[in-house]
């Protein structure tokens, strides 16, 4: 088997992922809905796994309500959503950090690798997620749902963040780690080399039939390039 060149970045995802958060977000979301229109929201019955915060929101919204929301009805649903989030986050009996996450993210900052975030969550979201863990102390940067709906863009985007923390980076040089087909496709369309995870929904078998560059059964596994 041919050798893996070291990363010089590596972006990752965070739910399912780095971590488990035991159904926090769709609480956070179903209570949000329940406040603002008086219908507790299941997000699982109207979107799939890897879609973005803005895509789950509208997907949801029509899903329950039949119409499109309003940019002032989703700025609403985000910022309850947000509050709900903060407060069930730190008492959420499934939380977990998923096996191996803070020995790779240590391994691959002892190593040299920019690290960041590329996640469909928005920023505050995707921080908060990580806040039980204490795993933002690991990242410099990030690019979120929030940056954009699209999640190959949004990878686009943290590509262009660490270019500008190593010059003459390319996107070749970029690992992006994540436990969907969505995160593969992106990385892909960014130009970027995806490391599938199979510690969410979707088997090695699942990842490596999305065309995954590398797939490994968990952050336990040696890590590509390492």
């Amino acid at each position: 088997m041919p050798k893996v060149a070291k990363p010089v970045a590596v972006l990752f995802d965070v739910d399912e992922t780095l971590v488990h958060t035991g159904g926090s977000g769709a609480r956070s979301w179903k209570l949000a809905f329940d406040q603002l229109y008086g219908i507790p929201a299941d997000i699982g019955a109207h979107t799939s796994a890897g879609e973005t915060d803005p895509q789950v929101a509208r997907a949801t919204f029509r899903g329950v309500l039949g119409r499109e929301p309003s940019s002032d009805e989703l700025s609403k649903i985000y910022a309850h959503y947000l509050l709900h989030l903060a407060e069930d986050i730190v008492t959420s009996e499934g939380y977990r950090v998923l096996p191996g996450a803070r020995r790779t993210l240590v391994r691959l900052g002892e190593a040299g690798v920019i690290l960041g975030l590329v996640s469909g969550a928005m920023e505050g979201a995707a921080r908060t997620k990580l806040i039980p863990a204490d795993l933002n102390r690991f990242f410099l940067f990030g690019a979120y749902g929030s940056d954009s709906p699209d999640r190959a863009e949004l990878t686009t985007i943290a590509i262009d963040k660490a270019a500008r923390l190593h010059d003459d980076l390319t996107p070749s040089q970029v690992f992006v780690v994540g436990d969907t087909p969505h995160d593969i496709d992106a990385a892909r369309a960014a130009g970027a080399v995806s490391v599938g995870v199979a510690s969410g929904k979707f088997s090695t078998d699942a990842l490596h039939e999305a065309g995954g560059d590398h797939v490994i059964g968990s952050l336990e596994d040696p890590f590509p390039g390492l």
